[in-house]
């Protein structure tokens, strides 16, 4: 895993929000006690545009699978947090350098994150796809050829745009956020790469609003469940820190599928 004129959905400006450095108990960087209630609050950083999983709402507050999931998480296993949505890249940087204790952003395990960041069970499985406006010409990857192409710096679909666009001879243009990518497909770009949860969502949202939302777009492309570019979704703490965070996650991650909860958030935004 966006439209208004694309890219209104998830908001066109990006929030400024100021990342925390707090003092920290054992094992955490920036997490600190809430006076109040007594609960361990932790600071989290996330993207701030990747519907269905980060939806960016006009009056700057932001929802979606991954904003459901850890508010769900946090009362579940009591513990507070401060959400910083400051776009994939920079959460993933801020949670390497420290400034984070943990990061929600439909962030794809990998063995080279592995490296740096230790992962929660996975949340959701998901594959990446192509997408290109419903009433170009543009049908299949193979009618790609010649065309440019937008990709999401950082992410799976990149990935598997950068593997191909050789055999099939585009050319592609990297964006930091998903909304700035959205802008270029039917402008310099022809097509985009994107997770297929979050193509589907901004499809869905089209046909919901009558147009209203979004634009009119068809997936031409799809890697299978099995293929190395399909993966899942983790939360993740940086390599060896925080791991209370991590198992408080995985703790309420379980309790919420038994429960049926999980279920109900993520029906919620993509039945």
């Amino acid at each position: 895993m966006k439209f208004k004129n694309i890219a209104a959905l998830f908001s066109s400006a990006l929030i400024a929000v100021a990342l925390v450095a707090c003092g920290g108990g054992a094992g955490s960087t920036n997490s600190q006690g809430d006076a109040n209630s007594g609960k361990k609050t932790y600071v989290i950083a996330s993207d701030n545009g990747f519907a269905p999983f980060e939806i960016a709402n006009a009056d700057g507050t932001y929802t979606g699978i991954d904003m459901d999931l850890m508010d769900a998480i946090a009362k579940d296993q009591g513990f507070s947090y401060e959400m910083q949505n400051v776009g994939f890249k920079m959460a993933v940087s801020s949670l390497e350098a420290g400034q984070v204790d943990g990061v929600i952003a439909g962030m794809s395990i990998t063995d080279e994150r592995r490296e740096m960041f230790d992962f929660s069970d996975p949340y959701y499985d998901s594959t990446v796809c192509c997408a290109a406006l419903a009433d170009s010409e543009i049908n299949s990857l193979e009618d790609l050829k010649g065309k440019n192409v937008a990709v999401k710096d950082g992410t799976m679909s990149q990935s598997w745009a950068e593997s191909i666009k050789d055999q099939y001879g585009f050319t592609t243009t990297t964006f930091k956020d998903s909304p700035k990518m959205y802008q270029e497909v039917g402008g310099n770009s022809v097509a985009c790469f994107e997770d297929t949860p979050v193509m589907a969502y901004s499809i869905k949202q089209y046909k919901a609003t009558d147009g209203k939302e979004g634009v009119n777009l068809k997936i031409i492309g799809e890697v299978s469940p099995d293929d190395q570019y399909a993966s899942q979704y983790g939360f993740a703490v940086k390599k060896g820190q925080n791991a209370e965070l991590l198992d408080k996650f995985n703790a309420g991650l379980a309790n919420l599928k038994k429960s049926g909860k999980y279920d109900e958030i993520v029906n919620k935004y993509l039945k």
